[in-house]
């Protein structure tokens, strides 16, 4: 390398040089001084084949500086130079890369092009990474830019599109780009940029690697990865989501393993709210709350109880309240515990029509014992929900109870109208009617009437209810089928759960745990129907069998309550 002083019109700026492909330098900030001082630092030059003609490799702006004195001057100066060996390709391009770096640190596409130069003369990513002082990743995404289309390339360089886009457009495939490419040229249309660019190209839904809580190696899916972050982006949310809701209900069934009161999942984008709890340890009966965001980010609140039981607690701790321990929440609403209660009694009454022996037995029960309704005053429906009313009236129970009743109104001489058998007026002259009417009937006719009156004055949301139904073994089956009205008045999203595991299995439960509630009962009527592809199953949900069963600690309330009893008392007749 030799010092040469070379006239300005013989220099040219080299492809080599990191900085050739930008627009004109400016050089405002260096024009005084090397208008008053001349060109102190020597360029860095090499001959380029043509007699007496020099590439410059470092000095640039230096080069550009002194064009715009020369224009004004109308002169051709000579400038101080560096002049390499003819075989000192790399060391040039390695030259005008660290002057450059070191006045101004050059941008990712700058970065990309020199690099992509030392590659090419030989040089290793580890040998690039020493030289500039940064580490191999960098080397390696900054050389990964040549996947991107040279139309992006010059467009970045050109400053036509920013940083944030360009990170997003490598994730792209060829195709993505070139689609892009033809939106971005286009004078018609607008091609989406940053944070939209990385929607358009996912479909929508943009979820990183880094909020997976399931192990990686296990997604058997395409993970996108741009060259400037440290996290891939999952192509198929579908199939993130399935490993996902996995994770997160192996993560829920952790928290009650250890012991927690109960772990709630709430549906994918609620937010806890808690500012209406209050911290609980797990000793104190604190719950778990795992929150979903729509990104894919889990978090699980640990140690927390609702302001309402905390002030509960308050007013037991003072005296004031209730000092048993609270019961656990039923899972069934106060309608939704209505609606089984009445359809459990409906089939129990039509059953006990087939028994007319258990009919006398229980007959006389009532008539020493008492209830609300030995009144001979028949069961009314006690609920506001039309809408389980109608589902009671549309069950093939209730349409065979009713056929019976219409029989035995015409057995007593009574007109065939919607009204009860059971007619507790007070009035003497009436019941002498039918006393004289039932002088005339067979032992049978009389069993049949007294097993309907009996059925017909039956309570419904008893302990009772259980009893005659276990006994009978009732299979609700065979009458009854979930619809509508059962669904909308299920709310506990355990419950649901709990429901789409019985039905659709664990596997399914589980790939869907943060899903609303509404897609849940979704999933368990396609299971009862077979449609989008499930498998049909027949199913009869715990609250219509005999003995009644529950799904979560809490119990479905009054059923509950009167299974128990009906349990105990059967376990200890006569005490």
């Amino acid at each position: 390398m030799q010092l040469h002083h070379i006239p300005l019109d013989q220099l040219k700026i080299s492809p080599l040089n990191m900085r050739h492909s930008r627009r004109k330098p400016k050089v405002d900030d260096i024009l005084p001084s090397i208008r008053q001082r001349g060109i102190i630092q020597p360029l860095l030059v090499k001959p380029n084949g043509k007699p007496d003609h020099f590439d410059i490799y470092a000095g640039r702006r230096r080069f550009f500086a002194m064009k715009a004195i020369a224009k004004d001057a109308g002169n051709n100066p000579v400038l101080p130079c560096l002049v390499l060996d003819k075989n000192e390709d790399v060391d040039a391009v390695e030259a005008s890369i660290l002057e450059n770096t070191a006045r101004v640190g050059p941008d990712e596409m700058e970065q990309y092009t020199a690099f992509k130069r030392l590659a090419d003369k030989g040089r290793s990513v580890d040998e690039i990474a020493d030289t500039f002082g940064v580490t191999e990743l960098t080397v390696k995404r900054r050389l990964a830019l040549a996947n991107l289309l040279p139309a992006i390339r010059k467009a970045y360089a050109d400053e036509d599109i920013d940083g944030r886009t360009v990170t997003a457009l490598t994730l792209a495939t060829k195709e993505q780009q070139a689609e892009w490419v033809a939106l971005f040229e286009s004078e018609e249309t607008h091609a989406p940029r940053g944070s939209q660019l990385k929607a358009w190209l996912c479909g929508g839904e943009h979820i990183t690697t880094d909020t997976a809580i399931f192990a990686i190696e296990d997604y058997s899916g395409v993970i996108l990865s741009d060259l400037f972050d440290e996290n891939g982006v999952f192509a198929d949310a579908d199939l993130f989501w399935s490993h996902q809701n996995a994770a997160i209900a192996q993560l829920r069934d952790g928290y009650v393993e250890q012991g927690w009161s109960d772990c709630e999942v709430l549906d994918r984008g609620q937010y806890f709210a808690r500012w209406d709890h209050v911290a609980a340890t797990k000793k104190q009966g604190g719950e778990v709350f795992i929150e979903v965001r729509d990104n894919g980010e889990v978090t699980a609140h640990e140690g927390y109880i609702t302001e309402a039981e905390h002030r509960r607690r308050e007013k037991q701790a003072a005296g004031k309240g209730d000092t048993a321990a609270a019961p656990a929440k039923p899972e069934l609403t106060g309608p939704a515990q209505d609606y089984v209660a009445l359809h459990r009694h409906t089939a129990v009454r039509t059953a006990l029509l087939s028994d007319p022996a258990v009919a006398l037995r229980l007959t006389v029960a009532h008539m020493i014992g008492g209830s609300a309704l030995w009144q001979t005053k028949p069961h009314r429906a006690s609920t506001g929900q039309e809408a389980t009313i109608e589902s009671v009236r549309q069950s093939t129970a209730h349409t065979a109870y009713d056929t019976e009743r219409k029989a035995i109104l015409e057995l007593l001489d009574f007109e065939v109208a919607d009204h009860a058998v059971t007619r507790a007026n007070g009035d003497d002259w009436r019941v002498g009617e039918i006393f004289a009417k039932l002088l005339t009937l067979s032992d049978t006719d009389i069993m049949r009437v007294l097993t309907f009156v009996m059925a017909e004055t039956l309570e419904s949301g008893t302990c009772v209810i259980e009893q005659v139904g276990c006994h009978l073994a009732v299979d609700m089956a065979g009458s009854y089928a979930p619809d509508d009205a059962f669904f909308d008045l299920i709310r506990s999203k355990s419950l649901i759960g709990a429901m789409l595991a019985e039905v659709g299995g664990k596997k399914v439960a589980d790939a869907n745990v943060s899903a609303t509630g509404k897609v849940q009962k979704g999933i368990i009527r396609d299971c009862l129907t077979g449609a989008n592809d499930r498998t049909k199953v027949d199913w009869l949900p715990g609250y219509f069998r005999f003995p009644l069963e529950s799904y979560t600690p809490g119990g479905a309330g009054r059923p509950s309550v009167n299974a128990e009893r009906a349990a105990q008392i059967a376990a200890s007749p006569g005490e």
